[in-house]
């Protein structure tokens, strides 16, 4: 009877592997680890070099290397924390190894005379240089073991996952890899023109989990050796398929073809004291198209600060409601959402339209008689929160949905406010905007599924701002700075901001900094403005600083999208270290809106770090959102810029959209011909990379 054929490394559970049993296989599965192949992909974060032995009078701090020594002396010392510490010596110099964590057994394993290799990161001691907590073994008397064969490489783990654990579970799977190449299935087409000096599937792999000792590690750590970018290439082409199916998928759904007449449209633009830019006009005639189609439109509309995005998003609105259906406009906090319902109220009424608001904090009667206007028809806009989300929420003929800032909210929530719309006519259009510019490399790459539209023109009249960094302890000065804008009759911003994440504590900052500055500027009108307020109240002192009763607005972060006061041309930003370079420039646009010439200045706490260094040099330097874009995205990487760190969407595990952009173009053309030519294959490589990662592309 022939031998049935060894499974494929995707079918086959890592219980098959020596060592692991039900809590070791429950473990692996926590960090997405449950086949052979799945172990195979779960690649290193980092490599250490044991190759060799560093003599002690070579070490430095900063260093990790590999040390050998015997031990000279050990005790138990007590202090703020207790600790073992092992003194190490090689003849030519000294360690100290600290150890917080021990036991009795261990403190008798390290007695003086025994020998010891161990590896580490080398600090400065309060007396002599130290490693905290080693990886150490004893060593057998007059015997010094050869090191590593190659770079050791560092899994990412979970707890009571041991990296020798690892190093275990992915030789065995190297060894059965080696002895059975086929079950592990090449899925890309040899003939690849985009494949020429990479390595195979196979090597790749096998280089990256023990990567020989002349490896460049420098390319490894940089995510540029070879067998990186052979399998970049195929986890961005993985993601490519998988946008591109999700998109033809999208498309087979029906939506309702939104043809109005143009009516409210052309009394808007009447109305309007402006003329749309024609970076405006241009992005308005492609929304138009997407909502007259009978598919469902998703398009991501980028715009940097003040670029005129919400009037874009208002016309979108009124089409919807011109072909008599309903549309939603939805942001992440409430403050940008009155400033949204603040805008339509003063454009929507003179035509008849009179947007409804729902928020968290809408109660009792008012909340009752929103619902109900919105189930029966009778409100044709909504503006809200998340609230818009909540399950008691019925649109009679949801058309449309505007998402700003859709990077803030959860994948989850999307999907559930599409599905609200879902009924004879379909699903509703999804409009998503965002004044975080994002390079085009990196949406094309995270975004492949949506039609992307760029306002890349500013109205006239938006002066170029003055970034100044100042140093807190001229903050006399910087106060005199505001004390003479006021008495010129402007007005200035003064941010606050603190180390601590705490939004309490951001708010008491915010306090006392108004408080202080009500008693230094004699004579100028201080308003407060933080999350914390009711809304009303916010509302109420926004308005004052917007009709120009207050000179002065001390405010938290809160401020940073959706403020418009002309009048205003000072913006002064406390501790700008602790923030991210979008969000600078997001707080910078607050001012410059008008004819006067502005400045922000940005008032740090020194010392500085190298980044922090660096981003506030970027932001002196640039006012062009999208060179800013580029800039953070280099500083802090993909997941920050796009906020897929905390709403769930795919990260990637080798690829760096930055790093391996030059591969997007290639990844997108063998997309397009394995969807025509293979479709097995793409569906097979998807499944690979993707897994189920991709359900939030239905959003």
């Amino acid at each position: 009877m022939p031998q049935a054929a060894a499974p494929f490394f995707h079918e086959t559970p890592v219980v098959r592997l020596r060592g692991v049993g039900p809590r070791v296989a429950e473990r692996l599965a926590r960090v997405g680890v449950e086949t052979f192949q799945d172990l195979l992909f779960h690649l290193p974060l980092r490599y250490e070099d044991r190759t060799r032995v560093t003599p002690l009078a070579g070490i430095y701090p900063g260093l990790c290397t590999q040390v050998e020594g015997e031990v000279a002396a050990a005790e138990v010392r007590a202090g703020r924390r207790t600790s073992l510490q092992v003194l190490l010596s090689d003849g030519g110099g000294r360690l100290l190894l600290r150890f917080f964590h021990f036991s009795n057994a261990q403190r008798a394993a390290l007695a003086p005379g025994v020998r010891l290799r161990c590896y580490g990161e080398v600090r400065r001691g309060p007396t002599e240089l130290e490693m905290i907590h080693p990886e150490y073994q004893r060593l057998d008397a007059g015997r010094s073991p050869p090191g590593e064969a190659g770079l050791t490489p560092i899994y990412p783990t979970t707890e009571g996952l041991h990296q020798l654990t690892w190093r275990r579970l992915s030789d065995q799977v190297l060894e059965a890899l080696a002895e059975n190449p086929a079950r592990l299935a090449d899925w890309l087409p040899p003939d690849l023109p985009q494949l020429r000096g990479l390595p195979g599937l196979h090597a790749a792999l096998a280089l990256l989990h023990r990567p020989p000792p002349d490896t460049d590690r420098t390319a490894l750590e940089q995510g540029r050796h070879p067998a990186q970018r052979r399998l970049a290439f195929e986890e961005i082409l993985a993601h490519q398929i998988g946008l591109r199916r999700l998109r033809a998928q999208h498309r087979r759904i029906p939506a309702p073809a939104l043809k109005g007449d143009g009516a409210l449209r052309r009394r808007l633009l009447a109305a309007l004291p402006f003329r749309l830019t024609a970076a405006q006009r241009r992005v308005a005639a492609e929304i138009a198209r997407d909502l007259e189609a009978g598919v469902p439109a998703l398009r991501l509309i980028q715009g940097d600060v003040g670029s005129g995005k919400t009037v874009v998003a208002a016309l979108a609105l009124l089409q919807a409601v011109e072909a008599g259906r309903q549309a939603a406009l939805m942001a992440p906090t409430e403050l940008l959402a009155e400033q949204h319902l603040h805008n339509l109220r003063a454009w929507f009424e003179p035509l008849g339209v009179d947007p409804i608001w729902l928020t968290g904090r809408l109660r009792g009667a008012e909340r009752s008689a929103a619902l109900e206007a919105l189930r029966e028809g009778r409100a044709r806009v909504a503006v809200g929160t998340h609230a818009l989300f909540q399950e008691e929420v019925r649109f009679q003929a949801l058309g449309l949905v505007v998402v700003d800032e859709q990077h803030r909210f959860g994948v989850h929530q999307r999907l559930a406010l599409k599905e609200k719309g879902r009924g004879e006519g379909g699903v509703p259009h999804q409009l998503i905007m965002t004044a975080t510019p994002i390079p085009r490399s990196l949406a094309m790459t995270a975004y492949a599924d949506l039609d992307l539209s760029v306002i890349d023109e500013l109205p006239p009249g938006r002066t170029p701002v003055t970034t100044v960094a100042v140093p807190d302890g001229r903050r006399e000065e910087v106060i005199a700075r505001v004390r003479e804008a006021c008495r010129a009759g402007r007005q200035a911003y003064w941010v606050c901001t603190l180390i601590e994440e705490s939004e309490a504590l951001q708010c008491q900052a915010a306090e006392d900094t108004a408080a202080l500055l009500g008693e230094v500027l004699a004579g100028v009108r201080v308003g407060l403005v933080h999350g914390r307020m009711a809304a009303a109240e916010r509302e109420g002192v926004m308005a004052a600083f917007k009709a120009g009763e207050l000179g002065l607005l001390v405010a938290t972060t809160v401020i940073e999208v959706g403020v418009d006061v002309p009048n205003a041309s000072l913006m002064i930003i406390e501790n700008p270290e602790r923030l991210g370079l979008a969000q600078l420039h997001q707080l910078r646009g607050r001012v410059g809106r008008g004819a006067e010439r502005s400045h922000c200045l940005l008032l740090y706490h020194h010392p500085l770090s190298r980044q922090a260094r660096q981003r506030l040099a970027i932001l002196r330097a640039s006012h062009d959102g999208f060179e800013i874009a580029r800039k953070d995205l280099e500083l802090r990487g993909p997941g920050e810029v796009l906020g897929t760190r905390q709403t769930g969407e795919v990260q990637y595990r080798v690829a760096d959209p930055l790093g391996h952009q030059d591969l997007l173009p290639a990844a997108r053309a063998a997309a397009d011909h394995l969807l025509r030519t293979a479709p097995e294959r793409a569906a097979a490589l998807e499944a690979r990379w993707m897994g189920g990662r991709l359900a939030y592309g239905g959003v």
